[in-house]
């Protein structure tokens, strides 16, 4: 009997200078989609660049010895670019290579996708596993693919897309191909000695912000998974692989209260020395106050919210339903209970002025999360209102549309304006906390904190980007604070 025909699973070497900061993390949807590769008979692999912090070079050298019949990859906005790159030099080295693509930036764009190469010649669209499955089982019979559902390719050079394909009834029922990543890989930099993977407990979002492109990606719905059964998977990638923490990927992992307890309650019963990190919505901390210890015994030790910006005209038209009057508390919950909590403010919107910006960094002090991130305001091409957006748009680089890279210029500030501020908001944020780090108890949460703060201010990509002049004091006052308990 022949070898089954081979696929190859493929991150796009990108790299945004961020992400890598504090760890490297496991393609949790290649896991996934190679799963129901293999329940399409094909022998299926997973490469990593972008963990391994490869590029074109070593790609080639890869792919030129370990070359399969099927190339697939998945793309974001920011990564779609490289991603493409990818599949064309995947062709470029072997030219009869079938090339998939899926993700969210291709479930929308497909038609400029598919139009800007040559070398992409399936887009899956929306949710992948079971239109991938069924597609490579129909390439491999030498069916039509036009009898799939779920994808949109050319032929004679118009773009087919076909018919829309429902999203699956029971996520327990996907298969996961953990046994294919090489775990040693991929590690929490902030926890020595850890190695890092994720789980998913639940599927899409059911709220209506206007900036999120996972709410359109899954048509504001929410499908969750049982409970007892994540938590079991959780136990297993702990005992056959080592994995001590844990990103739960969930865009609302907390939606449902009792579903959400159930598995807290079988995580603890377990009683695994695991790390979990997650990101819900501020209302959610409140409504679970009761429970909050629950949270910490499950190994909930970091949580992460978007906050937005201080202009509530602005959170009520992103249809965040979000009270910035009722946020401060979340965070003196979570620290009454030990764990870090992480929000996300962002800037350059189109009507921004330095004064709302200086509200925005206002309130971040104000709520005193333990670690602040503040992004740019990116609108995604295919979300409603981009077009309207055009005048201030600056870039149709898609690789800048990172969160990082100013995208968009209001109207009454430059982007160089925009960075600046982002940059004098994480000084501010991090001189005030740096005392507060130092003089906590000797807890995990204060060896976390700091050594969060001593991987931001080692990155290369931190001090070019938001200038050494400005954030090099941050380093300066530490070793001041260093010295002052010394003494």
């Amino acid at each position: 009997m022949a070898d089954p025909r081979k696929i190859l699973f493929v991150t796009p070497p990108y790299h945004s200078g961020v992400d890598e900061i504090a760890g490297r993390w496991i393609p949790l949807g290649l896991v996934y989609l190679a799963g129901a590769a293999r329940l399409a008979g094909l022998n299926a692999k997973i490469y990593d660049p972008m963990a391994k912090g490869y590029s074109y070079p070593e790609i080639e050298s890869f792919f030129r010895t370990s070359m399969a019949n099927y190339v697939a990859s998945t793309a974001i906005t920011a990564t779609i670019t490289e991603a493409v790159k990818t599949l064309e030099l995947a062709k470029k080295i072997k030219p009869d290579t079938i090339t998939i693509l899926g993700g969210v930036h291709p479930t929308f764009m497909y038609d400029e996708v598919l139009g800007g190469s040559a070398a992409v010649d399936y887009v899956v669209i929306g949710e992948g596993e079971v239109t991938l499955r069924q597609l490579l089982e129909v390439l491999e019979a030498g069916g039509n693919p036009e009898t799939v559902a779920g994808i949109a390719f050319l032929r004679d050079g118009s773009v087919v897309k076909t018919e829309k394909r429902a999203f699956v009834d029971n996520l327990d029922d996907l298969s996961a191909a953990w046994d294919l990543l090489r775990w040693e890989d991929y590690t929490c930099l902030a926890i020595p000695g850890s190695r890092q993977g994720a789980i998913s407990t639940s599927r899409g979002c059911d709220h209506d912000c206007t900036f999120c492109s996972q709410q359109t990606f899954w048509h504001k719905s929410w499908r969750a998974r049982d409970p007892l059964k994540v938590a079991d998977e959780l136990e297993h990638l702990y005992t056959t692989y080592g994995v001590t923490v844990f990103m739960i990927t969930d865009e609302y992992p907390t939606r449902d209260k009792d579903r959400w307890e159930a598995f807290l309650d079988a995580v603890i019963a377990r009683d695994m020395p695991v790390y979990l990190l997650m990101e819900t919505r501020p209302a959610d901390i409140i409504r679970d106050r009761d429970i909050i210890e629950k949270y910490r015994k499950a190994g909930i030790i970091y949580i992460s919210f978007g906050i937005e910006t201080a202009d509530q005209a602005v959170v009520d038209a992103m249809k965040k339903e979000q009270i910035s009057e009722d946020i401060k508390q979340v965070f003196d919950i979570l620290r009454e209970h030990e764990i870090v909590s992480e929000a996300s403010f962002m800037v350059g919107f189109p009507d921004e002025t330095p004064d709302s910006i200086r509200k925005t960094m206002q309130l971040a002090q104000q709520y005193n999360p333990d670690i602040a991130n503040f992004f740019t305001f990116t609108p995604w091409p295919y979300a409603d209102g981009y077009d309207e957006l055009e005048p201030c748009i600056r870039t149709h680089d898609y690789g800048k549309y990172n969160m990082v890279d100013p995208v968009v210029e209001p109207y009454k500030m430059s982007t160089l304006q925009i960075e600046v501020a982002i940059a004098d908001g994480y000084r501010r944020f991090y001189m005030s906390k740096i005392m507060e780090y130092m003089t906590m108890k000797a807890t995990f949460k204060r060896d976390f904190l700091m050594r969060i703060t001593k991987l931001f201010m080692g990155s290369s990509f931190v001090m070019k980007k938001l200038g050494v002049g400005i954030l090099g004091k941050i380093p300066a006052k530490v070793e001041e604070m260093k010295m002052k308990f010394k003494g």
